[in-house]
């Protein structure tokens, strides 16, 4: 099986314990990312009949990392559905149940199999609702984990947020924790347009306080709305997905030495909060950009180009920007590391911003 290959990341990341340095109130649990994901699923699939859930090994076996666990069981085979290993032909066949007022969920077992589905996502799903003057909206969702995850080498390991992002049509969204997860799956369920969700696969294991608010069922995370993890006044920090999580860690080792960095968590990356972005640099004058898609026309260099247009003036050093390498994935696991931001990465460019002279 396909799953063989597509492993269930370990819960004992140690991004498990930078998330739980985040302040808990009373009614405050810890879950687990995929959790979250499969109680969002779970809730709008009992709001809304016409959401039913697709892809390989989502049903019988409850999904390839457990994100689909229990949904079979409970709502059936007409609305969890297996499918053959085939990625253009059961994303063609939601898309069409689409245009048809269902709201189907599509799993891709990793995004780099999207690209089998790639003219379904982009020319039958994103270009629909142009192409008809707006009498055929595409409320698909279209979901998996997305860019670097372990010892799985060049073609199960890259980041697609750029790639998706550029397509007018689509809305991407990439969580990072348990609460962005839950809220942002709903949200995309229940919106009229293709939504493009990048999870990623060394999250799932990964647990995150969930607010009291955050496991009731009206719980959404707006779509296109950032979220400042971390307020600072010497440096912003943006990112997404499992890089915020690098951006956390690092803010706080230069917490220690006096540097207060802001981390914003893009959460969307389109339509891009480029709005939040901006207010944050205006007031901290320097930005580093981490990603862990590759340097050429990815999300940083986005975001850098929006800065210099709209609050050029307000920098007082060059934007960094962190990335992958420009190399496809290492098997490797020492070259895999080197080929992906960690966090001393972060620190070194957030100590070019800092030093350079005005």
């Amino acid at each position: 099986m396909l799953s063989r290959i597509c492993r269930t990341a370990v819960a004992k990341s140690p991004l498990a314990a930078q998330a739980r340095t985040v302040q808990r109130g009373m009614a405050t649990i810890d879950m687990p990312v995929r959790e979250a994901i499969n109680q969002g699923l779970d809730e709008e699939m009992e709001r809304n009949e016409n959401v039913f859930l697709l892809g390989e090994e989502v049903a019988q076996y409850q999904g390839a990392y457990k994100v689909t666990k229990g949904l079979y069981q409970k709502y059936g085979e007409k609305r969890v559905l297996d499918t053959p290993i085939t990625e253009m032909g059961f994303t063609g066949l939601a898309v069409g149940a689409a245009y048809k007022d269902l709201r189907p969920v599509v799993e891709f077992m990793t995004f780099n199999f999207s690209m089998q589905a790639i003219d379904q996502v982009i020319n039958s799903a994103a270009k629909q609702l142009y192409m008809t003057a707006g009498d055929i909206p595409v409320p698909i969702v279209f979901r998996g984990p997305n860019g670097s995850a372990a010892g799985v080498a060049a073609q199960h390991s890259q980041c697609f947020a750029a790639w998706y992002s550029s397509v007018p049509g689509l809305k991407v969204v990439s969580p990072w924790s348990s609460e962005d997860a839950k809220g942002l799956i709903k949200s995309a369920i229940r919106d009229p347009n293709p939504v493009v969700v990048l999870e990623n696969e060394m999250l799932y294991g990964v647990s995150f306080p969930m607010s009291d608010e955050a496991q009731g069922k009206d719980f959404l995370v707006p779509i296109g709305q950032a979220k400042v993890e971390k307020e600072g006044t010497d440096i912003t920090l943006v990112a997404h997905s499992r890089a915020v999580g690098h951006c956390m860690a690092a803010a706080e080792q230069l917490a220690k030495e006096g540097i207060k960095a802001e981390v914003i968590n893009l959460r969307t990356i389109r339509p891009m909060d480029y709005a939040t972005v901006i207010a944050s640099v205006k007031k901290t004058n320097r930005l580093v950009t981490v990603e862990e898609g590759w340097p050429q026309n990815g999300i940083g260099a986005d975001i850098s180009a929006n800065i210099v247009e709209e609050a050029f003036d307000y920098l007082d050093a060059p934007i960094e920007r962190v990335t992958a390498a420009d190399v496809p994935m290492p098997y490797s696991k020492p070259l895999e590391e080197a080929a992906v931001p960690q966090v001393p990465d972060i620190l070194a460019a957030v100590k070019r911003a800092l030093y350079r002279e005005k």
